[in-house]
């Protein structure tokens, strides 16, 4: 059975601790390698071939529950929409309901705070009071069984599968206080004159703060969720399809492949697809991340999603449902925010011992306080315990990496950035070395011919014609700039006989029965031609920034063609961002010494490699991370084409130049939507914002707990002769979730340096 990728939706997770007990549970399941929990959205993401049943059953087992919404990479368009639309019912549902029972628990709770810090009277004395109380600890138990039953739920699943997690901590702490209170009111002789004093306050007002906590952070989670949501919004309902010389509009899911299309002005565009008549400036901004509309004629592909500006349409439908780009973007994106960073880690194994740590802290501090410390013994015993147990609750800490990395890929993609995986976010900010592919990366990657020159008795147009019929075979951008340059002089081309690529160096065949060689000057010596004539020139054209070809027709040298790739007009302005972010840039390029050597120049590049041939990228990039190796440098790589897949895959961090091709982009680790690199500059700069944004939310969580706990045990009692009140405690637990939350939702207004400025304005040259 093959593996796939599956998608559960998860309940009665509480804290970290849960996290690390489902993760268990599912890759105990036969069939399963990979299992990843989110706290912050509640799913788990399995990849194997376990069964959904299987799945399901593991988890309930662990004491949890899970539904089975579908397999990430078979979804179709609806069905995004539909679970966005179930999760964000679902959301509202338990947002109402933990507000409607966080009323209830403070409506009686702050009067009852209130009355004991005006009157001081929290004590049971006599009859009357005992009953008065009797009434209000009955009330309280009910808003404890209504308003904060599912938190003894939850410890009652703990126990029966011998794990605690943070319902364990409230329902421990709220119920031994409403518990203790209880014997005061019913046995009052039992205890001391000055340990008779109640706490259903604090039950009540615990209850009413966590579930008020939980009620904040779960609308502000729903905000991570906007880049997702907005992506779902680009998807359209309907699309104009032409049949049987008719115009219908029809859902878009009953579009087929080749069903030819038309968009009107100002609508979207529903499928990807092939222009076929027409022409317009399409607005490509919320994929791309590019404001300016790009022209679309006739040939050039469209995207679904993009919005069609000013003129009128018509296209062949190439990939529908989950196969069009937007579909990919949106599983990618949500795969991606359900990723797990390696820092995250950290937090997971803290947080799998921490709750057990936190009752046998308590259980300490309860004992330290009962035979050593002063009266009202058992008063200060209760306190010291409810406290400790209700400020430990870990939420803050499961929340701080997980919340982070759903705002900050959602961000991302609202720039035009996929980051396919959680560990790439991070390894992006630690990158100092960039290695960049030349064509299609630094330059434009439309090279055009710019000069011919001959030797006797060869002319320009039978060079120029020779060449390109040479070179009709071959799909490498120097061998487009020359048939493009014949066509462009309405040159016909010849058949061509033996055609072969010699790669890194030329092309080789017979054309009208001439034996053919076009390529560098080392393919030239290598088949024993005598260059020197042509040195001189080839040399001044490369000290400009050209490519100079050379070829031979049947075994003489017969000319230079020169070959120019302009520089892309924003790519010094985003390598010097890159130097600002403290980046050393490096060059790879097949081309000559001297034209990488005047590229790198105008470039501003540190270093380059000229004459590499592709296989040898990949081992450039591995040699760099060795020499680097050990000091704490990685090495990251940006490039568009097939040649650059392994190089790519080899680097720390793989950035694919969106307008390549499908096997860089699938090798890559992040993919840049639009050609520039500005990209790469923006995403680094968001990791790093990320990652400083989780080490604000870790040290906050791990500062909380530090002082948090120390504090509610009466470490301060001695110098203050004052005890942590557990209202307070469980404010201070559910602010805490609250920060963490709040915080990650910050990387929502991250704006990169220099955004937009410099980028190219539209026609804007480039020039080498």
């Amino acid at each position: 059975m093959t593996a796939r990728e599956t998608e559960l939706r998860l309940s009665g997770l509480r804290c970290a601790g849960c996290v690390g007990k489902v993760e268990k549970a599912l890759l105990a399941v036969t069939g399963v390698t990979e299992a990843s929990v989110n706290l912050a959205d509640r799913t788990a993401r399995v990849v194997g071939t376990a069964s959904s049943d299987e799945l399901v059953s593991a988890v309930e087992n662990a004491g949890f529950k899970a539904r089975f919404p579908g397999t990430v990479q078979s979804l179709e368009d609806d069905s995004f929409e539909q679970q966005q639309a179930q999760q964000e019912a679902d959301d509202r549902r338990r947002y109402h309901y933990l507000l409607k029972h966080s009323a209830i628990a403070l409506g009686l709770g702050i009067p009852l705070m209130i009355w004991g810090m005006v009157t001081k009277q929290m004590g049971v004395n006599n009859l009357q009071e005992q009953m008065a109380w009797g009434v209000v600890g009955v009330v309280t138990g009910l808003i404890l069984y209504f308003s904060g039953g599912h938190f003894f739920t939850g410890l009652w699943q703990s126990l029966k599968h011998r794990n605690a997690n943070m319902d364990t901590l409230v329902a421990l702490g709220t119920g031994a206080a409403w518990l203790f209170s209880m014997i005061v009111v019913l046995f009052p002789e039992w205890l001391p004159a000055n340990a008779r004093h109640v706490y259903f306050e604090a039950s009540a007002m615990i209850i009413g703060l966590i579930n008020l906590g939980h009620a904040l952070e779960l609308r502000a989670r729903g905000k991570t969720s906007e880049a997702v949501k907005r992506l779902l919004g680009l998807q359209t309902k309907t699309a104009r399809v032409i049949r049987d010389g008719k115009e219908l509009d029809i859902p878009v899911q009953q579009v087929h492949k080749g069903d030819t299309l038309r968009v009107r002005p100002g609508e979207k565009i529903p499928v990807d697809g092939r222009i076929v008549g027409g022409n317009s400036f399409v607005d490509e901004s919320m994929l791309t991340g590019e404001p300016v509309p790009v022209e679309k004629r006739a040939g050039d592909a469209i995207t679904a999603g993009t919005l069609n500006k000013n003129g009128s349409l018509l296209f062949t439908a190439e990939k529908i449902g989950s196969e069009t780009t937007l579909a990919q973007i949106i599983a990618l994106v949500k795969k991606a925010q359900s990723s797990k960073m390696p820092i995250a880690r950290l937090a997971d194994k803290i947080s799998g011992i921490f709750v057990p740590s936190v009752i046998l802290i308590a259980m300490i501090a309860a004992a330290v306080w009962f035979f050593a410390g002063p009266e009202p013994r058992v008063a200060h015993v209760l306190v010291v315990t409810t406290t400790v147990l209700i400020i430990a609750c870990p939420c803050a800490l499961g929340l701080a990496t997980p919340m982070s990395v759903m705002v900050g890929v959602g961000k991302a993609a609202e720039l035009g950035i996929l980051i396919r995986k959680g560990d790439a976010l991070q390894q992006a900010s630690k990158l100092t070395t960039l290695v960049l592919d030349k064509t299609g990366t630094i330059t434009e990657g439309r090279p055009t011919v710019t000069r011919i020159a001959t030797l006797e008795p060869y002319t320009e147009v039978e060079l120029l014609t020779l060449a390109a019929s040479l070179e009709q075979g071959s799909e490498h951008p120097l061998a487009e700039a020359i048939v493009a340059s014949a066509k462009s002089r309405q040159i016909a081309l010849k058949a061509i006989e033996g055609f072969q690529a010699i790669p890194g160096h030329g092309v080789s065949g017979k054309v009208d029965g001439q034996v053919l060689l076009l390529g560098n000057k080392k393919l030239m010596i290598d088949h024993g031609f005598n260059v020197e004539s042509l040195v001189d020139k080839a040399e001044q054209l490369a000290e400009q920034g050209q490519t100079p070809i050379f070829m031979a027709i049947d075994h003489h040298l017969a000319g230079i063609i020169s070959v120019s790739d302009p520089i892309r007009c924003d790519s010094q302005a985003a390598i010097k961002r890159l130097h600002k972010l403290g980046i050393k840039v490096v060059m790879l390029t097949g081309d000559n010494r001297l034209t990488a050597q005047a590229i790198a120049r105008q470039a501003g590049i540190d270093e380059f490699h000229a004459e590499v041939l592709p296989e040898d990228k990949a081992a450039h990039v591995q040699q760099l991370q060795q020499r680097l190796s050990g000091k704490g440098h990685k090495v990251g790589m940006a490039g568009d084409g097939i040649n650059d897949a392994p190089a790519l895959a080899q680097s720390d961090v793989g950035f694919a130049i969106g307008t390549g091709t499908d096997v860089a982009i699938e090798s890559a680790d992040v993919t840049l939507m639009g050609a520039s690199l500005h990209g790469v500059a923006d995403a680094i700069e968001l990791s790093k914002a990320t990652l400083r944004n989780i080490k604000q939310n870790l040290f906050g969580a791990f500062i909380y707990n530090s002082l948090g706990i120390p504090i509610a045990a009466g470490i301060l009692f001695p110098f203050t002769g004052m005890l942590l009140n557990p209202v307070i405690a469980g404010g201070a637990m559910a602010l805490s979730s609250v920060t963490v939350v709040s915080n990650a939702n910050r990387l929502r207004w991250f704006k990169p340096s220099a955004h937009k400025q410099s980028h190219c304005q539209s026609g804007s040259p480039g020039t080498v």
